[in-house]
């Protein structure tokens, strides 16, 4: 029997690979124990619970960055929470830490490495977070989801796995492209099984900018003949422009029904994001979040680089833009043809198995 601690969390771009990886696992191995470490504050302390796994929690600590009182106490904190996670590696007799990075992913290195437990680190991220980049220098099994990501494994080059992804997913690839498969889900929201459709979602917490320039055109865009479906998120209150044919959700709990019913997203370009919709071989416009360390249009390049996506900043979601880019594209089937198999050419859907193939890699290493 193998006991696997998977670390990380905080946000669904850290929680949901992990949350994939351990759905694999339990489907693969039913003797198996699969510990989850993370924080209280996280979004892992509901979705961990909520998946069946067992969440071991720790302190969040930030890294300081500034001098402060905090800065002062943190040596102290972090070699603390370091103990507790060495003393759970031997309680539990953990064979093998799988980080994702995450306030909960650097004392797992620390601790691992401090044990001689064998580690492996998945980054999701074209540009990596901090942590990962300091495991990274310490394991030779480190993962990522984009080429390029510029970040090594004990010096030497990380290993493309791609974005491990959830089950339902990488099933969908098998009827993405499926017509009745497609009427079927666009009638799971209430939408004309025939008419061609639009999903826009700025992912689960929403996205301001991109809401409100969309559904500033609903009228435009569904006068055009294109109906949408508009997953609004939880960043801002809900806005329903009440245009017939332009149905807006709060939350949508069956994203694989949304990515079949539609012909064209425009999305923020997350990892999990980009690599779904380029995985499906869905054509996308991406709008990368303006703020941030510019991540999210390094997750989009190379798809975009490709001809499989758009890039388009918030400043110019306008009417002009829909007018004049949205709307032809939707109604041009070559070119949504040729992006969809653009997509597919850098996507991937088979990073979960990847990402356990090089664990497992791992669990049988011997220096």
């Amino acid at each position: 029997m193998t006991v696997y601690l998977l670390a990380g969390g905080g946000t669904a771009g850290h929680v949901n690979p992990l949350l994939a990886l351990a759905d694999h696992i339990r489907a693969h191995e039913a003797a198996a124990q699969i510990l989850v470490l993370g924080t209280q504050e996280g979004l892992e302390a509901r979705l961990v619970p909520d998946r069946g796994y067992e969440l071991v929690t720790i302190e969040r600590l930030p890294f300081p960055r500034k001098p402060s009182c905090y800065a002062l106490s943190f040596p102290a904190r972090y070699r603390r929470a370091v103990a507790t996670v060495r003393e759970l590696i031997r309680a539990r007799e953990v064979d093998v830490v799988v980080g994702f990075g995450g306030y909960a992913a650097a004392p797992a290195y620390r601790a691992a490495r401090a044990e001689g437990t064998p580690c492996v680190i998945h980054e999701a991220n074209a540009r990596p977070g901090l942590a990962n980049r300091q495991g990274a220098r310490h394991t030779p099994f480190v993962a990522v989801t984009f080429a390029g990501t510029p970040i090594r494994a004990a010096g030497q080059p990380a290993r493309v796995t791609g974005m491990p992804l959830r089950p339902e997913i990488v099933a969908l690839g098998e009827r993405r492209s499926d017509l009745a498969a497609q009427q079927a889900a666009r009638r799971h929201f209430g939408l004309d099984p025939d008419r061609r459709t639009l999903l826009v979602t700025g992912g689960s917490l929403g996205a301001r900018a991109l809401n409100r320039g969309l559904s500033g055109s609903a009228a435009q865009i569904v006068a055009s003949d294109v109906q949408v479906l508009h997953i609004w998120g939880g960043l801002t209150e809900l806005e329903d422009p009440g245009v017939p044919g332009y149905t807006v959700l709060p939350y949508c709990d069956r994203m694989d029904l949304a990515l079949t019913a539609c012909d064209l997203a425009v999305s923020r370009a997350g990892s999990a994001t980009v690599s779904e919709l380029a995985g499906l071989g869905i054509p996308a416009v991406f709008v990368p979040y303006a703020s941030g360390n510019g991540e999210q249009r390094l997750n989009a390049a190379g798809v975009v680089a490709a001809g499989g996506a758009l890039l388009v900043a918030d400043a110019d979601l306008t009417a002009a833009w829909v007018t004049d880019t949205l709307l032809p594209l939707l109604h041009d089937d070559a070119r949504l043809a040729a992006m969809a198999q653009a997509a597919r050419g850098v996507g991937r859907l088979d990073g979960t198995a990847q990402l356990y193939d090089l664990v497992h890699e791992a669990l049988h290493f011997t220096s």
